[in-house]
């Protein structure tokens, strides 16, 4: 029976329990709170913060955003209000020639190792 009542999902969690998970600081979370207006966990009589799944879900997302693909605060907060980068243009329709040219590189490279090592 006990792992029965473990495979069970709470209805709300600790700022506690969503830093063991989110493996956060409870200051993080709290801070977020105040940079992120998506975030906004309700609070019980007592005044304890009251975490749902899915504001779980959205600090691992925030969580993603910040320490993995290294947005700044304010890149994931617009990325989480949807005020997504512009939409991507094809090279075609910039008009941006995509050919490199590959022994251009291969002789720039050279000489910036030969730079470097001229430094050392």
């Amino acid at each position: 029976m006990d792992t029965h009542t473990q495979s069970i999902k709470k209805l709300y969690y600790s700022i506690g329990e969503v830093s063991k998970v989110t493996e956060l600081k409870q200051y993080v979370l709290r801070y977020w709170e105040t940079e992120f207006k998506q975030l906004n966990p309700s609070k019980n009589k007592a005044g304890n913060r009251t975490y749902r799944q899915k504001d779980i879900d959205l600090i691992i997302r925030i969580k993603d955003l910040l320490y993995n693909q290294k947005f700044t605060i304010e890149g994931a907060r617009k990325i989480l209000s949807g005020e997504n980068m512009p939409p991507t243009e094809t090279a075609s329709e910039t008009g941006i020639k995509t050919d490199v040219d590959l022994d251009l590189l291969v002789k720039i490279r050279r000489e910036l190792e030969s730079i470097l090592e001229n430094l050392k």
